[in-house]
């Protein structure tokens, strides 16, 4: 082989024949919609406990012990060599945003239950595995994201009990109609001393790893993030009859608040969406009175992302006082950037490696993930897969089977190898 030869990546036949079962189960989970014509899979749903019987049940065919938590979470386990051997943790997420793609989340949890059949095969491993399922990480109904992992973590908030949805339920009272009991969620928190780590494969929800021409990547860190929503205040008057001097129009402050959150993103290197927006009165002859719209911040560092923001709020309030309007943001969900553990992205990378990629990419995750409330309670590491385009949150997100396979022998020498790191430390 001459310097400039590369070992092209090449999954085992055992991950091929593993990586068509996982795209036919995304494909079969895709179906489990309460939207014709469109994945959307919401928490606490008639779809949420469908898709929950599913996957159950292909845990069990996987030989891994079954049992849905106080939070409607599912896991699947295999017990260690010994009864007291410590667990690692691996899963993704089973609940999509509205109009979704049928890889983001369930890729993961489909990946890990087909590797911890593949790895335990032969026999108990130092540690117990134990697959987790997690049944709201997108926060889609009530607006709240990582509510199932953090329920595992033990960072549940008494506050969100009275969070709500579009239909004005709360979460309280969805929990009592899908048969859990809001006092005991307090159960399904995993015991942090019995823990070695976390491991979450997930397709990229970025085009990094297409443009490095690479299948699988290295997470390094995920995105520190801040949501807000934010109400502009004006006054509602005739369209005709008020000249512009005269307006006070609470739409045009929140479009140009908005830009003002590119702008500035941009210009500091961070990611900042307005992602809705809404008007009151909405007639057409009318100056609109009142906007709401929100912001979602995200940047590699909280301490960037805090000043970012702070930014943010000095061009909204230049804006709101040139144009008479009050402009008021009122933070709705906190997450501090996770770094992942240096010994458990070795393994990840090692298992990289041994697909045949020298040189693994290494990535900043922007997008939040499962991994930020496990990271409160245990190390953590990540996988991605190269997602075409990177398109996702969309019918078009796509990972390729192949790509699977690849991640399917990347992620099984992973968890040997903290297996393996494990019993040497014992």
């Amino acid at each position: 082989m001459t310097a400039a030869a590369q070992t092209v990546p090449t999954a085992s036949g055992r991950a091929l024949a593993d990586a068509a079962t996982v795209v036919r189960w995304c494909d079969e989970l895709a179906a489990v919609s309460q939207d014709d014509g469109r994945i959307t899979r919401v928490y606490l749903s008639p779809e949420h406990a469908r898709a929950n019987a599913v996957v159950d049940g292909w845990m069990r065919d996987a030989g891994l012990e079954t049992w849905q938590d106080a939070a409607g979470n599912l896991h699947g386990r295999v017990a260690g060599a010994t009864p007291d051997a410590p667990v690692l943790l691996l899963g993704s997420h089973l609940d999509t945003v509205v109009d979704a793609g049928r890889y983001d989340g369930v890729v993961g949890v489909l990946m890990a239950i087909r590797t911890v059949a593949r790895v335990t095969a032969a026999g108990p491993l130092p540690v117990a595995l134990e697959v987790v399922a997690f049944s709201d990480e997108e926060g889609t109904r009530f607006g709240k994201a990582l509510l199932g992992s953090s329920a595992v973590a033990g960072v549940w908030d008494e506050g969100w009990w009275d969070l709500e949805d579009g239909d004005g339920v709360t979460l309280r009272d969805a929990f009592t109609a899908f048969g859990l009991d809001p006092e005991r969620v307090g159960e399904a928190a995993v015991r942090p001393e019995r823990l070695v780590g976390y491991l979450e494969a997930h397709i990229e929800q970025g085009p990094w790893l297409e443009r490095a021409g690479q299948a699988l990547g290295v997470v390094t860190s995920i995105a520190s993030a801040r949501r807000f929503a934010v109400e502009a205040v004006g006054e509602a008057r005739h369209a005709g009859g008020t000249p512009y001097e005269r307006r006070h129009d609470a739409l045009l402050t929140a479009a140009e608040a908005a830009l003002a959150v590119e702008r500035i993103c941009r210009a500091e290197q961070h990611v900042g969406t307005v992602g809705t927006m809404t008007v009151e009165p909405g007639a057409v002859n009318v100056v609109p009175g009142l906007a709401r719209f929100s912001v979602d911040l995200r940047g590699e560092f909280d301490e960037g992302r805090d000043r970012v923001w702070e930014t943010i709020v000095a061009a909204f309030d230049e804006i709101a006082a040139r144009r008479g309007v009050t402009v008021t943001p009122t933070e709705v969900h906190r997450a501090p950037a996770v770094f992942c553990a240096p010994r458990l992205t070795a393994a990840v990378r090692a298992g990289i490696v041994a697909t045949g990629e020298t040189d693994p990419a290494e990535l900043f995750s922007r997008a939040g993930h499962d991994a930020m409330s496990l990271g409160l309670v245990t190390d953590v590491a990540m996988l991605f897969l190269r997602n075409p385009d990177g398109i996702s949150h969309h019918p078009d997100e796509f990972v390729s089977e192949d790509d699977v396979a690849l991640g399917l022998d990347a992620l099984a020498v992973a968890v040997e190898r903290v297996a393996d790191d494990l019993a040497a430390r014992s």
